[in-house]
């Protein structure tokens, strides 16, 4: 039982870091279609990664301790995350502990590190791209509770394992009106935490427009390359939230082989769904200027919201 268990968490780790830099290339592909590009190969974040960890890191004289601790705490803490969430089985080894406060809070802590390591540099683009991300922060943590606890409350657990497990034995009868209306909350909140547009552009190196890689501007070699694969996993957990929390049907809820390879490859097929309807998002929208963010995740917490009225109305009535 002990190995079953530690094999479960070594085959879940190696899934979230395998297929979080495939998840990116394939964004980026599909987002190059749209835009009538070639585009780069769907495996390119894997060379990349693979080419910063052969450099070695120029750093300045000035930093401290908190700017080379910041990537290795901050990928700790995606990476703990992962283990939070359900991805290809609902009996996690850590889903007594996999509540959604916790993992909320492991993505703050990562985020706290990064935006303190940014302040860190004393770079004056670093402190911009900090302040941002906590202006952001700030509005999406709510939201992202408020969605998930429309489902937590049908299913009366915030137990995120217990949640999927629920949610997939119920079958289709599990598509409500607030279920719709928290998934819509939580992909605008997805879209906010992965960086893309139009909160903030992930592939853009103007200074005006930076959040996210503004922060790490001062990095590069070996802790560039754990920055930029604790980004990477980060968004995979988000879509994992989206796909496992909201549509878990084909998650496997026993500990067999053949109902994990199903479960994985079902998996992927949803976060490359998920994947392409952020690629059709940001082709179709424009970058939006930081004062009119609030606009945006102030219609997610307003969805969240309804999704939570709904529920009470639909289960008192």
């Amino acid at each position: 039982m002990i190995i079953t268990q530690i094999v479960l968490v070594i085959l879940q780790l190696l899934a979230v870091i395998a297929l979080a830099p495939l998840l990116s290339g394939i964004i980026k592909k599909i987002k190059a279609f749209f835009q009538v590009r070639k585009g780069p190969s769907i495996f390119q974040p894997y060379y990349d990664i693979a080419k910063l960890l052969q450099k070695d890191s120029v750093v300045s004289q000035n930093v401290s301790w908190v700017f080379h601790a910041a990537p290795i705490v901050s990928f700790v803490a995606v990476l703990m995350a992962g283990l939070l969430i359900p991805i290809f089985i609902t009996e996690l080894p850590f889903g007594f502990a996999g509540d959604l406060i916790a993992v909320v809070y492991l993505f703050a802590l990562a985020r706290f590190f990064t935006a303190l390591a940014s302040l860190d540099a004393g770079s004056s683009f670093g402190g911009m791209g900090g302040s941002r991300e906590m202006f952001v922060a700030s509005l999406v943590e709510p939201a992202l509770m408020l969605s998930i606890f429309s489902i937590a409350l049908n299913v009366g657990s915030t137990n995120l394992s217990y949640i999927s497990q629920t949610v997939s034995a119920m079958g289709i009868d599990a598509v409500s009106p607030y279920q719709i209306l928290a998934f819509v909350a939580l992909f605008i909140i997805a879209i906010a935490e992965t960086g893309r547009i139009p909160v903030d552009n992930p592939a853009t190196h103007l200074e005006l427009t930076m959040i996210h890689e503004a922060m790490i501007l001062e990095y590069s070699g070996k802790q560039l390359a754990i920055v930029e694969l604790g980004a990477m996993i980060k968004q995979l957990l988000v879509f994992s939230l989206l796909a496992n929390i909201f549509f878990p049907w084909g998650i496997a809820s026993g500990v067999s082989s053949a109902a994990i390879i199903i479960a994985l490859l079902v998996y992927f097929v949803k976060i490359v769904v998920l994947g392409a309807c952020m690629a059709m998002v940001e082709t179709s929208t424009a970058k939006w200027r930081l004062f009119r963010l609030p606009e945006l995740l102030s219609i997610s917490l307003m969805f969240s919201f309804l999704a939570l009225v709904s529920f009470i109305i639909v289960k008192g009535g």
